[in-house]
């Protein structure tokens, strides 16, 4: 189940787009927090988090990404955003099961740059890593937000 498609985030988006989202979004901009695959060491990126049919999901629009990767091998992190931290466990949702998800994330966010050039870049749902999220009630050491 692990793609292997990516697309490099353009300068600008890599630079200063995630500073920019969550400053003037900050409703939709969460800073993800993962454990390193090989170091342990925590990473973070922001991200949207897409709610879908009562359950929340990260999409990685960009294709087999590096946090994708990270969160997967790990299965947990941690969001931070507007004054709070919370801890949370990543199922990896199948590929045939991806397309209505991909759909509601095109249509919440389809607006913001990059994103629905992205998806026409790499229409695969494979492509997409996609991750259920759940709230985590245990401890995860990590770095404090």
């Amino acid at each position: 189940m692990t793609s292997k498609a990516y697309l490099r985030p353009p300068w600008a988006a890599r630079a200063i787009g995630g500073r920019m989202a969550r400053a003037f979004r900050p409703s939709v901009v969460r800073l993800l927090s993962v454990p390193g695959r090989v170091t342990g060491r925590w990473r973070s990126v922001p991200v949207v988090i897409l709610e879908h049919d009562g359950h929340r999901y990260l999409l990685a629009a960009y294709g087999d990404t590096e946090w994708s990767r990270n969160l997967r091998a790990a299965g947990i992190g941690r969001f931070s955003g507007r004054g709070r931290s919370e801890e949370v466990i990543a199922t990896e949702v199948p590929p045939d099961q991806r397309p209505p998800l991909i759909g509601a994330y095109l249509q919440q966010f389809g607006t913001l740059p990059t994103v629905a050039s992205t998806f026409r870049a790499l229409p695969d749902p494979a492509d997409h890593p996609t991750f259920r999220i759940s709230s985590d009630h245990q401890r995860i050491k990590g770095p404090t937000s």
